[in-house]
């Protein structure tokens, strides 16, 4: 069983207001006669589901291509966050859950149409970070655009997985499915001295 997180990259998807919306430019098309289609994607490497790299949030951390792989790759766990919209989780909000996994996604519900940018989606206290790494978690999922409030300029999630050097995926669809174990896969594009990549994220349940 293969679960797919990625929406669909095109026109109706939204990304961070500022950022630069997906277009795809057709050069070349074999409907109207070319003898191939050939065409050019131009967005922010933060579209729909991506990994945030420490560069993006940290002055002199690393970039994208630099991050190794098996962060991105092996057995993840997903937990249902009941949330409410502008809520900030913290561990008490994991209903007791115990980690299982060294990847976990959290599925917050709070943003459940990528078609529509809703700016009062949950986000994440360095305190709850601070948890999945005491845990064990190695990197930390989101069916939201950021683990951040929309509108936070010093990023207190993102910071917290500086300090621990925990991946990060973003922009993921998790409401189709269930609580458990998986086996991960939502490996970044080698863009070289990126601050982030698309990912085509995925879950493999193995039992």
């Amino acid at each position: 069983m293969i679960y797919d997180l990625t929406p669909p990259i095109d026109r109706l998807l939204k990304v961070f207001p500022g950022d630069t919306p997906p277009e795809r430019e057709v050069l070349l098309d074999m409907e109207a006669g070319a003898h191939l289609t050939l065409s050019t994607l131009r967005t922010t490497v933060h579209v729909g589901a991506h990994a945030d790299a420490p560069s993006h949030y940290g002055r002199g951390a690393a970039p994208i291509d630099a991050r190794p792989l098996d962060l991105y790759l092996g057995p993840c766990q997903v937990l249902r966050v009941p949330a409410r919209r502008g809520a900030l989780l913290g561990p008490d909000d994991l209903g007791g859950a115990s980690i299982a996994a060294p990847r976990v996604l959290l599925a917050t519900g709070t943003f459940p149409d990528p078609t529509v940018f809703n700016e009062d989606f949950a986000a994440l206290s360095p305190a709850l970070v601070d948890y999945l790494h005491e845990g064990g978690a190695r990197l930390v999922g989101v069916d939201t655009p950021s683990l951040d409030p929309c509108h936070s300029k010093d990023l207190p999630a993102h910071r917290a997985c500086l300090r621990h050097d925990m991946a990060i995926l973003e922009g993921l669809l998790l409401a189709h499915v269930p609580e458990g174990v998986y086996e991960l896969i939502a490996l970044p594009l080698r863009i070289a001295g990126a601050d982030g990549s698309p990912v085509r994220a995925i879950l493999r349940d193995l039992r």
